[in-house]
């Protein structure tokens, strides 16, 4: 499978909706090599076979897994900019503080995709896919904010944005300092005070 095709999705049952609440937590605890089928379904409180007769394989599993995390992200961060003042620079600084609320409730370990990308890279795998595309969706988010804010410059002000962002979802997953998405807010915020200015992204004149 390619990275621009949309992976398969399964339909989900009860029994189904078990297996992905504990796939979820032990993935994203201990990695998703280190997890097997049979601790999934244990922890799930269902049979190995229910578990294959559900999703088929462990590579679909990881697929719902990455796949609903990244539905549930885009919809706490659109609730986020939906709450935002009007202004493009509000709505930036709306997007750290989105990722950082996500972080210290739902992310301890970092970025999920990040983390899945460490273990997942070949592009044949089905949920590569998910992986790159949450990537490529944040980067699209990024360049239309961009856009607004400083329109002759928005596809370097992006790139900017979202080395920001991204660094600092990488910075808290390692506990590298003390709350780097805060840090990142503040250095965004210059960023878009230049660009306003007519500076060139990354540049304080």
């Amino acid at each position: 499978m390619g990275s621009t095709e949309k992976p398969r999705r399964i339909t989900m049952t009860p029994a189904a909706r078990r297996a992905l609440a504990a796939a979820e937590r032990l993935f994203y605890e201990r990695g998703i090599h280190a997890v097997g089928v049979d601790l999934i379904a244990a922890e799930a409180g269902v049979t190995k076979k229910t578990l294959y007769d559900r999703f088929g394989s462990k590579e679909q599993i990881v697929v719902e897994y990455l796949a609903h995390r990244d539905e549930r992200w885009r919809a706490f961060l659109a609730e986020r900019l939906d709450a935002a003042g009007p202004g493009p620079a509000e709505r930036v600084l709306a997007v750290f503080d989105a990722s950082r609320a996500w972080s210290s409730e739902n992310g301890p370990k970092g970025c999920s995709m990040v983390n899945a990308h460490a273990e997942i890279s070949d592009p044949a795998h089905p949920a590569h896919a998910i992986i790159t595309g949450q990537k490529q969706w944040m980067l699209a988010l990024f360049t239309r904010l961009a856009e607004e804010a400083a329109p002759d410059a928005a596809d370097r002000l992006a790139r900017t944005l979202m080395l920001l962002h991204e660094g600092a979802l990488v910075a808290h997953g390692l506990n590298v300092f003390p709350d780097p998405l805060a840090h990142a807010r503040e250095e965004a915020r210059a960023v878009l005070a230049a660009a306003g200015r007519g500076a060139a992204p990354g540049r304080r004149d």
